[in-house]
């Protein structure tokens, strides 16, 4: 059924509000209607059946009025994860619609999120109407919701508004709330994204994935250069601690908050205590300041030159390729990604078993845990990365032995210390001196602490 043109009325005189009375039959019986003015339908496609029975149950119960079927007197249609003309083209197929004196406004799911948030039907803003092809051009660009159609420099020109939308998503991650820790994430990604510099609120008008809670945080920042929830959060002291044992390689949200409760607070008082460590967690307290220090591109690049050579020995036509944040330009970075492939299907299967064993003979792996390949059939679960053998392991960087060499080098000829992996031992005062990082090393040697990536002797 074609909609009608609404009939124009006098500028000047309010629309009347009608009070919009449930049908028998109708799942709004009894349900009372706070916003008459608004009347939502919720487009199925895409969204699911099930989802759309949920979001229509908690929009009513907060007194929305939701329609079940597309009608005049609809005001506001919502969908997720559709343009404009997906949406027209869906109401004309399933409702024959004719866009011909369509006056509902499209809305992307974010209004209808926000609004159920805030309680009340938000003003529609640009950034929550979808666009339909053919309609009057828009100044300013689009910018899409979803990663893989913005392009993402390394140029980040919102560093403050993203670090401090960072520290948001941390502390929601350590509360174990996936929800606001995506909300955040997301919020922090598209601001990354942006080629200019967000100066006044007006600059975020059309930004999509900016909920209340981070169109608060940032209008704060523009307005006062930080945000008092931010400073609050860095300064409590679970977050701190929680953030501290959560950089400890193998140290997940929950053991860190399991040891914050029993009263742990520092490494030095996880390394005192009795509580029992997996074998990844005793090598990741182990190799703590090493893990934490940056690896450089040239470090990344010899690494990938040293497995590419190992993994030679055994499959010689394999192809190994540096991945993750190096891949994308980066200078930089906490590991090294490696992705090892081969022409032939199949041929790859066992090769990262037989190429850390052999590293391992080498001195190269301080540790390593292994995975097997669990892939049997294809799988349509998006949970899961993939079924490949892969393997977690901390690498030693064979350029620094000849650095450690000579500290040890050292330490005996002008000490009269012996120094290997697990102690420092003075032979003059015939004692084992207490250090729990590097830079104590270096104190008890009298020597200038030197950083890793300063160590390419």
């Amino acid at each position: 059924m074609a909609l009608l043109p609404r009939k124009k009325r006098f500028k000047g005189v309010p629309a009347p509000i009608v009070p919009r009375v449930p049908l028998a039959g109708s799942s709004q019986v009894g349900e009372e209607i706070k916003f008459h003015e608004v009347g939502i339908f919720l487009v199925e496609r895409r969204m699911g059946s099930s989802r759309r029975r949920f979001l229509s149950e908690l929009a009513r119960r907060k007194g929305f009025w939701v329609e079940e079927l597309m009608s005049e007197s609809v005001t506001h249609v919502v969908s997720e994860n559709n343009t404009g003309n997906e949406v027209l083209e869906w109401l004309e197929k399933q409702n024959g619609l004719c866009r011909n004196g369509f006056t509902a406004t499209l809305l992307d799911i974010t209004w209808f999120t926000e609004s159920m948030g805030a309680g009340r039907p938000l003003e529609v803003e640009n950034r929550h109407q979808l666009q339909v092809e053919g309609a009057v051009a828009v100044t300013e660009e689009l910018i899409s919701p979803y990663a893989c159609q913005r392009r993402t420099s390394l140029m980040n020109k919102n560093r403050l508004l993203t670090e401090a939308l960072k520290v948001l998503a941390e502390n929601a991650e350590f509360s174990e709330s996936e929800g606001r820790y995506l909300a955040f994430s997301r919020a922090s990604s598209i601001l990354k994204s942006l080629p200019h510099t967000v100066t006044k609120v007006e600059d975020l008008q059309r930004i999509p994935s900016l909920g209340v809670h981070s169109r608060k945080v940032i209008k704060e920042i523009l307005e006062d250069g930080s945000c008092s929830e931010v400073e609050s959060i860095l300064h409590n002291e679970r977050y701190q601690t929680l953030k501290q044992f959560t950089s400890i390689f193998g140290v997940g949200v929950k053991t860190a908050d399991k040891w914050y409760r029993e009263g742990l607070r520092t490494l030095d008082q996880l390394r005192a205590s009795d509580i029992k460590l997996t074998r990844k967690q005793e090598a990741g307290l182990m190799h703590h300041s090493d893990l934490g220090a940056q690896v450089t591109r040239a470090e990344a690049d010899l690494i990938k030159q040293i497995v590419e050579r190992a993994v030679h020995i055994f499959l010689p036509h394999a192809v190994v390729t540096l991945a993750g944040g190096f891949r994308r330009g980066k200078d930089f970075g906490h590991d090294v990604d490696l992705l090892i492939t081969h022409p032939e299907e199949g041929k790859e299967e066992g090769i990262i078993y037989q190429v850390i064993k052999w590293m391992a003979s080498k001195d190269l792996i301080l540790y390593h845990n292994f995975t097997g390949s669990s892939y049997k059939a294809k799988s349509m679960d998006p949970e899961i990365f993939d079924h490949f053998e892969k393997c977690l392991s901390i690498f030693r960087l064979k350029t620094e032995l000849l650095f450690e060499r000579d500290l040890r080098r050292y330490a005996k000829h002008l000490k009269k210390m012996s120094l290997c992996s697990h102690s420092l031992f003075d032979s003059e005062q015939n004692i084992f001196l207490q250090a729990t990082t590097e830079e104590e090393i270096f104190a008890h040697l009298g020597l200038e602490y030197i950083p890793p990536h300063e160590r390419n002797a």
